[in-house]
Parts: C-alpha cells; sequence; structure tokens
C-alpha cells in the first residue's frame, strides 16, 4: 500500500513538472503563433521606364497583411491590405518628368514578418521632337545647378509696378536667402512665397530675342487663388510703348479659374485695355498637376499657338503692313513668370494660405527655320 502511494506522488510530480515547463513557455513570451506568420511575394524588385505605369505583386500571406508605400506622391499601393491566402496588389507609378532616377520601397507586413519591394524608376529621357522645317537654335533644359545667367535676366520690380500685381520681383531669383527662382531634378522652379510681410516672386528673361520661329515650353502651374502665371514674349525694341509695340502671350492662367489657359496678342488696335486682344482659351486638364507643352508658332504671315500639340489660337496678319495690327516683325525675347494678385491674377481676391505656390518648368526650346 505504501509502495503504491509513493508511485501514485511519483506520477503526479511528473505531471505537475510537465505542466510547469508548458507554462514557463508560455510566459516567456513567445507565442506559438506568432512564430508562424509569413508572407511571401513573387518578386523583390520592380524596374519601370519613365512613363507611368502600373505592376503587380502576388501576396501569399498566413494571416491578416498591410502594405504602404515610402513614396506616396509619386508611388501609391491597391489594396492596402488583405487577409489570409493569396492576394495581387496594384503598384501604381506617376510618370517621372525629372531628369533623376528615382527609387521607393513598398513595405507588407504580416503580424512580426516583414518583406519589401524596391521600386526603380527611370530618369525622363532628353529627346526633342524638332517642328517639320525647323532646326533647333536655343534651348535650356535646367539641368545645372542653378539657373543660368548667360542664359536669363532677372526683374527687379517693387509691388504694383504693373498691372496692380502684389508680388515683388527679386534680383537674381533670391533675397536674403529665400530663393524665388532655382533648379532643382532639371527642373525650374518659380516660386511665390511670403518673405517679412511681401509676397515675393521671380521673373525671367533670354537674353537672346528672335525674329519669328516655334517657341516651346513644358510646364506645370502652381495651385491657388492668386496665382498668376505665364510664358509669354516682348519684344527688344519698346520704345513706342505697350501696346502699340506688341507683345505676345503663349500661355496664362489664373488660379482662380484652375486649369484654364489661354493666349492672347496684344498690339495698337488690339489690346485688354480696349477690350479687343486677340484672345483663346480652353480648359487644360491636369494643368495644375502635370505638365504640358505649350507653344507659339510665329511666321510673316501668322500667330498661332498650341497647347499639347492642339491649336488654340489662329492671328492671321492682315497684310495691311500696318504697324497697329501687325509689330510682329522685329525681334522678341521669352519671358517666364508667376505673378501674385493683380488686375487678373486678383479679380477675386487671392488666398495666402495657398503660399508658397510654384510654377514648374521642364525646358524652354527655340526652333526657326533652315
Amino acid at each position: 500500500m505504501m509502495k503504491r502511494t509513493i508511485e501514485y506522488i511519483k506520477s503526479g510530480l511528473l505531471l505537475l513538472t510537465a505542466a510547469a515547463i508548458l507554462s514557463s513557455s508560455s510566459c516567456s513570451g513567445e507565442d506559438p503563433q506568432k512564430n508562424q506568420d509569413d508572407i511571401t511575394l513573387d518578386k523583390t524588385e520592380i524596374t519601370v521606364s519613365s512613363d507611368a505605369t502600373t505592376a503587380t505583386v502576388n501576396v501569399n500571406a498566413t494571416g491578416e497583411w498591410g502594405v504602404g508605400s515610402n513614396a506616396l506622391d509619386w508611388c501609391t499601393v491597391s489594396p492596402s491590405g488583405g487577409l489570409k491566402g493569396s492576394s495581387v496588389v496594384t503598384v501604381t507609378i506617376a510618370e517621372n518628368f525629372t531628369r533623376s532616377e528615382r527609387e521607393t520601397t513598398i513595405n507588407f507586413r504580416c503580424g512580426t514578418a516583414r518583406k519589401t519591394v524596391t521600386v526603380k524608376q527611370d530618369k525622363k529621357a532628353e529627346t526633342i521632337n524638332v517642328p517639320d522645317g525647323y532646326s533647333l537654335v536655343w534651348q535650356d533644359e535646367f539641368n545645372d545647378a542653378s539657373v543660368d545667367a548667360t542664359k536669363w535676366r532677372f526683374e527687379n520690380w517693387a509691388p504694383g509696378y504693373v498691372n496692380n500685381e502684389l508680388q515683388r520681383y527679386v534680383a537674381n531669383g533670391v533675397l536674403d536667402g529665400d530663393k524665388t527662382a532655382f533648379c532643382e531634378d532639371g527642373i525650374l522652379n518659380i516660386r511665390a512665397m511670403k518673405h517679412n510681410g511681401q509676397v515675393i516672386s521671380a521673373r525671367m528673361n533670354t537674353r537672346t530675342s528672335w525674329e519669328y520661329g516655334y517657341m516651346e515650353a513644358s510646364i506645370k502651374l502652381p495651385k491657388g487663388k492668386g496665382t498668376w502665371p505665364a510664358f509669354w514674349m516682348m519684344p527688344d525694341d519698346q520704345s513706342s510703348g505697350w501696346p502699340k509695340c506688341g507683345e505676345i502671350d503663349i500661355m496664362e492662367e489664373v488660379g482662380v479659374d484652375p486649369n484654364i489657359t489661354s493666349s492672347s496678342i496684344h498690339c495698337e488696335s488690339y489690346n485688354h485695355v480696349k477690350g479687343t486682344q486677340k484672345t483663346a482659351s480652353r480648359r487644360t486638364n491636369g494643368a495644375e498637376d502635370e505638365f504640358h507643352t505649350y507653344a507659339l508658332e510665329w511666321t510673316p504671315n501668322y500667330i498661332k499657338t498650341y497647347v499639347d500639340g492642339v491649336l488654340l489660337l489662329n492671328f492671321p496678319n492682315d497684310g495691311s503692313g500696318n504697324v497697329s495690327t501687325w509689330p510682329f516683325n522685329k525681334k522678341f525675347y521669352i519671358t517666364l513668370n508667376l505673378a501674385w494678385g493683380g488686375d487678373w491674377g486678383g479679380y477675386a481676391g487671392v488666398d495666402e494660405s495657398k503660399l508658397p505656390a510654384t510654377m514648374q518648368v521642364d525646358y524652354v526650346r527655340v526652333f526657326q527655320k533652315k
């Protein structure tokens, strides 16, 4: 009897020891389920051209999972997560307008498991489409670290100098370290911003001028009520005064009317003071979100403007030889600027909460007949 009792006691002690071991394992912080967390992907890298595109990642997870991108401005994912089993994630990559390669990571997680996919996108190819019958005579691709002073000169104007505009145009595109014109990743940035109680911006003129030609720029417009970006031309000889000297507005837009781009011709007979200016406008969808091309074809017989290759304004020379209707037989230079407020830009007021605002220019090119 005593012997059997001892055997029972030994058996109980063994059971208690086994329970203690299991309990110790459970309290150690290790979760058997977590140790089984896993997520597998069918790729670890996505490499694409500069064009906008999509790619897919096949996912297999042992439980609920999630995914996120480190560059939401150009690389996004959908869906943002899922449940146990197989899924497909779509990666949407925006067009790379810059002349620099870019890279980011997409991060997957399932419990304690982590996996990443690297996304690499090529830089924009520097291709130039030459119009029929023309050759390239001048260009700025803005690949330098700063604005090329041999190609551009800056205006230095106080607020209200023209069109009741509110901004101050600063010399050399910088004031007390605040840059209103600078190059970054192959893009010219013209920025309107607050500075010591005023708004400063940049107005840039080419040092070269041309008589006739095909002028083109790729531009992304700023956002915000009060912005007034422009790509336009004025003559070297302005001795006759404005508007008799002539003005060619290739592209203008005011932020209060977003994505409505326009072209205008001003001369003594046709100008906005008289309300007789020759103007054409239309909606350019995405003008404030992506780059579009704006161009001028200027010959002795006509002035035509284009948006993304589609004709916008057609102003023929009436052939009268009258400078009041055709002062466009002399050299003009190109201007890029971002105004703030003014007679047109501020016709419905301004919204300073939208500052800083930036006009971006990928390139400016000039072609002439051979």
